[in-house]
């Protein structure tokens, strides 16, 4: 009689499970590895504008200090203060898009969580925050919100005296933002067309800022560009924008500051 020795190839029950487990684990750990690294590569995105505004970065302040990012998006400019040396709060009014950001660069990039926090609020909350800042950060953000004095007002209130506010919104008088639906609803999209340096300077002046660089980004080369990308994004997907790209990033590395109509102007005010 033959004794089958099948059995010896086999783990026991309990570790076969516990194996197949880890084996099926694999596959995702893989894919979550994967999406990472492909994110990191392509981070902030296929924005082309986004991309452009990070030379805005030079005219910061750099080293240890405390900056808000009121209006944080992606997480790309409080990526960008942090890397600095800041320690960044950065708001969100899309809970979403806050746990996103926290988990991609605290968790995946490694980012010191006690130095760089997202917080899902509106602006308008700002009138609760008791923390001070030596810098603020609001990018393509004010234009969103109907009551602007108010939210610049608490600003002011949140700075240090001799602290800096950078404000980037969009030029009224560009061709695409002179015909865009405004948002009446204050819903997300855009509440006015922008703001010109006239004004910026009714805004902040008398709220006690005292504007010290105002420079116009965004070509009209760049404009372009950036519209074909999310034409194509729009109607084929990503995948197939994504191997364009590269060939649009020249309009980002060659775009020239104050160019005769800007998509954006930004402007440095600092608090008497």
């Amino acid at each position: 009689m033959r004794v089958s020795c099948r059995r010896q190839y086999f783990w026991p029950a309990r570790m076969h499970s516990h194996a197949a487990r880890n084996i099926l684990r694999i596959p995702v750990m893989i894919r979550a590895k994967l999406v990472g690294a492909v994110r990191s590569l392509i981070y902030p995105g296929l924005d082309l504008h986004v991309r452009n505004r990070a030379f805005l970065a030079r005219f910061w302040k750099k080293g240890p200090r405390r900056v808000l990012d009121a209006g944080s998006g992606n997480g790309y400019f409080s990526w960008l203060a942090y890397s600095s040396g800041a320690e960044v709060v950065a708001v969100n009014f899309d809970a979403a898009q806050a746990e996103k950001a926290q988990s991609f660069l605290v968790g995946h990039r490694g980012a010191d969580s006690a130095r760089l926090r997202f917080e899902h609020r509106n602006l308008y909350d700002l009138a609760s925050e008791t923390r001070e800042f030596d810098e603020i950060i609001c990018f393509e953000t004010l234009e969103h919100v109907k009551r602007d004095v108010e939210v610049v007002s608490q600003f002011s209130r949140l700075l240090v005296p001799g602290g800096v506010l950078h404000l980037c919104c969009p030029n009224p008088y560009h061709p695409r933002h002179q015909e865009e639906v405004l948002d009446t609803a204050e819903s997300g999209g855009h509440v006015r067309a922008g703001y010109s340096e006239d004004d910026y300077r009714r805004l902040l002046e008398p709220l006690g800022f005292r504007i010290d660089r105002v420079i116009g980004i965004g070509p009209m080369g760049l404009y372009r560009a950036d519209a074909l990308l999310r034409a194509i994004r729009a109607n084929l997907g990503d995948l197939v924008a994504l191997p364009l790209f590269p060939f649009m990033l020249p309009f980002v590395w060659f775009a020239r500051e104050n160019p005769r109509v800007p998509f954006s102007i930004y402007v440095r005010a600092v608090k008497a």
